[in-house]
């Protein structure tokens, strides 16, 4: 059998990766003239800290990830994780920083992003963080392993997953009620979903719960459907939910005998009350399905809502339209200040609940239409005489560069970006300078307490007339 053979140092941690792990340079004695350069990747520590590290056949790697053995010397911001999970869950990985460290380095990465694309940094304001940085989320999404145990994967590790005790980032209510199908699964003895051999039953839970309403919504994901066998066991279930979790308005088991690793639905059962939950946002109503992309920190999203009017500064005569428009998040409270509001957003079912949503609120002057950000703005471009605004809130991969090209040769007077990625952000504006554009504000957002995302508002104008 082949040893291992593993070789401990002492790294000095220079800087953060992009997810929010340490990053150092060791050198191996190879027994050559010129020792080999060793990167290392080592989570849970920071920047300036001094840590010892174990690292498998050294000799032969360029570039490893290991964890801590021992922290020589310490950050002045480190503290001792809240959470039980912490070392070994893939989600809050910077427990262990005061979160008034978590806001500078976020704050400090945007300022990089654009310096790095020749943008002024300073331009870059404090993030604004949270008064209470837990519990803030309104949607989680958890695994079963094969042996039926529900939890969340370990960090690096997606085929491990760690049987759930709490959630520090969730609701009292959303880890209960969460807690309530874990034991339901274990007392019947359910069998997890194999990711490699492909069978089992359970797949994945999915709670999300209206910070203002209320309403909550339990979504179990499996390979067969709830009759049959099953029935008895189902019935179980909805009594549970239904007598000890009365808060539960939407208790779903979704199909999903596809391969891929993705909490999707082939076909939709209600077990209990509807197929959706109400949730309010900034004074609207939205009606929130299993598959509804909805901001899952509604505390900060309406932060990010009131920076974005205030930056774009809408007016009755305007005409504006919405990239990336979602269910309508920030299309409505725009809509309601603009002459006419234009959404695009590719998901079809999306663009369903927008002008849903827009009818539920009573907020006429819109049009939504379902195709790629491309197509969609270059046909609403034939409808219109001016542009006077434009929001976009694309994925964490960016819009790109065509799809900003476009926005620069379309001219509107004002351009709000909402980001989730800061390095996309900066390449993708700095695509608009060629057309006159000059980047005026950036205000980083917390939407993520303990952990190393980041979002931001910015305002863009057009000084080349």
């Amino acid at each position: 059998m082949a040893t291992t053979n593993k070789e401990t140092f002492v790294a000095e941690i220079k800087d953060l990766d992009k997810r929010g792990s340490g990053r150092a340079v060791v050198w191996v004695d190879t027994g050559q003239v010129n020792p080999k350069k060793l990167k290392l990747t080592i989570p849970q520590s920071l920047p300036g800290e001094r840590v010892k590290v174990t690292v498998p056949n050294a000799e032969r790697r360029k570039r490893a990830t290991v964890y801590p053995d021992e922290i020589l010397l310490r950050h002045p911001e480190r503290i001792r994780p809240l959470c039980p999970h912490f070392d070994r869950c893939g989600g809050c990985v910077w427990q262990h920083w005061q979160y008034e460290g978590q806001l500078k380095q976020k704050t400090s990465h945007v300022k990089k992003a654009l310096a790095e694309n020749g943008f002024n940094p300073e331009l870059v304001q404090d993030t604004i963080g949270m008064e209470d940085p837990w519990k803030y989320r309104n949607k989680m999404e958890f695994t079963f392993s094969k042996d039926g145990e529900l939890g969340l994967h370990e960090q690096g590790n997606f085929r491990k997953i760690i049987p759930l005790e709490t959630c520090l980032i969730a609701s009292k209510d959303m880890v209960e009620a969460t807690m309530e199908i874990a034991r339901w699964a274990r007392e019947h003895q359910l069998k997890g979903y194999d990711k490699e051999r492909h069978e089992g039953l359970l797949r994945n839970v999915m709670v999300r719960q209206s910070k203002t309403t209320g309403e909550m919504m339990l979504a179990i994901f499996a390979t067969d459907p709830p009759e049959g066998e099953l029935t008895a066991t189902i019935d179980d279930l909805i009594q549970r939910i239904t007598e000890r979790h009365p808060q539960v308005k939407s208790l779903l088991w979704l199909e999903n005998t596809l391969w891929a690793d993705r909490a999707q639905a082939e076909n939709t059962h209600v077990l209990a009350g509807r197929d959706f939950i109400y949730d309010e946002l900034a004074g609207y109503r939205y009606r929130l399905w299993h598959d509804t992309f909805f901001q899952t920190n509604p505390t900060q999203a309406e932060k990010l809502i009131e920076l974005a009017l205030q930056y774009g500064k809408p007016e009755k005569s305007d005409t504006m339209i919405d990239l990336f428009c979602g269910v309508g998040t920030f299309s409505l409270p725009f809509a309601t200040r603009v002459k006419k509001l234009f959404g695009v957003e590719i998901v079809e079912t999306s663009i369903q609940s927008a002008k849903r949503n827009a009818s539920d609120n009573n907020v006429p002057n819109t049009e939504f239409i379902a195709m790629d950000a491309r197509r969609g703005f270059d046909l609403i471009l034939k409808k219109i005489d001016k542009l006077d605004l434009l929001l976009l809130d694309p994925p964490r991969s960016g819009a790109g560069g065509k799809v900003m090209r476009r926005i620069g040769r379309a001219a509107p007077e004002r351009i709000v970006y909402v980001s989730c990625n800061p390095i996309t952000f900066a390449e993708d504006i700095a695509e608009l300078v060629p057309f006159g554009y000059q980047l005026k504000k950036v205000q980083p957002v917390d939407l993520f307490p303990q952990t190393y995302h980041v979002e931001c508002v910015a305002l863009l104008e057009r000084t080349n007339q």
